[in-house]
């Protein structure tokens, strides 16, 4: 479902940025713990010489008409549109979405990724950058998303997906939070947090964050296999490349 006004964090931070203001988003977790995004809130509307470079060497394997799942700003679609590419790109967020237009991405869509389809045509490039492999949530939407992707993509697609690895910590609240997690049944790196910018909050929602050896299972037995890892040199932050398991 598109976020309601009250509920766009991302949207109404995005809009602040293109218009000048340099506010910061609050991660929120269930536990209590409270966090300030500064890392990421930097690279939003960022440009492509301040992007990291694992993310720019992935990027350079983007080819065709290419979906941008979770596209926030619209940055990797600018990007890859000044590039050649046929661009559509998708966000929940609808604040999100009116910015990527403001920033000259031709197709950019209110969609959350649970409705993906068909509809949208064929890709031979679905990214998920920025952490968006956490969109997945969980491992059951997780096999059923990347199982429904199968069927309105190339043969020769791929998927570019970026995750962290949440056992790369030594802090004791995350500790902590993945001993939890495990005893309710769940993985140590599905979080469920939201996000607070000024007066607006996004509602709760599971992220997930899994480490390589995660996410191969994960991709595993769905029509795709991942053929190799593209690391962050001074981050815990990964990108696999994922293509169809013919």
């Amino acid at each position: 479902m598109p976020l309601k006004d009250h509920q766009d964090a991302f949207g109404h931070l995005f809009l602040d940025r293109l218009n000048g203001s340099a506010g910061l988003p609050i991660v929120e977790r269930e536990d209590g713990l409270v966090e300030v995004d500064s890392y990421y809130s930097g690279l939003y509307l960022a440009d492509p010489k301040k992007w990291p470079a694992h993310e720019k060497e992935a990027l350079k394997l983007a080819k065709g008409r290419v979906l941008d799942i979770g596209c926030g700003g619209g940055r990797h679609s600018l990007y890859l549109q000044e590039k050649g590419c046929d661009v559509v790109a998708i966000d929940s967020s609808p604040l999100a979405v009116d910015v990527c237009r403001k920033r000259g991405v031709h197709k950019a869509k209110i969609q959350d990724i649970t409705k993906v389809s068909r509809r949208l045509g064929m890709f031979d490039t679905v990214l998920l950058l920025g952490n968006d492999f956490g969109l997945l949530s969980n491992i059951k939407r997780a096999d059923w998303v990347l199982r429904k992707l199968k069927h309105f993509t190339s043969p020769e697609a791929r998927i570019l997906a970026e995750s962290m690895d949440p056992y790369r910590t030594e802090r004791p609240e995350h500790l902590e939070y993945h001993t939890r997690n495990k005893s309710r049944g769940r993985m140590a790196g599905q979080i469920k947090m939201r996000v607070r910018y000024k007066k607006y909050a996004t509602p709760w929602f599971d992220y997930l964050l899994v480490s390589q050896k995660e996410m191969t299972g994960i991709v595993e037995g769905t029509g795709w296999k991942i053929s190799k890892f593209i690391e962050s040199k001074d981050r815990p932050q990964y990108i696999a490349v994922i293509e169809k398991d013919s």
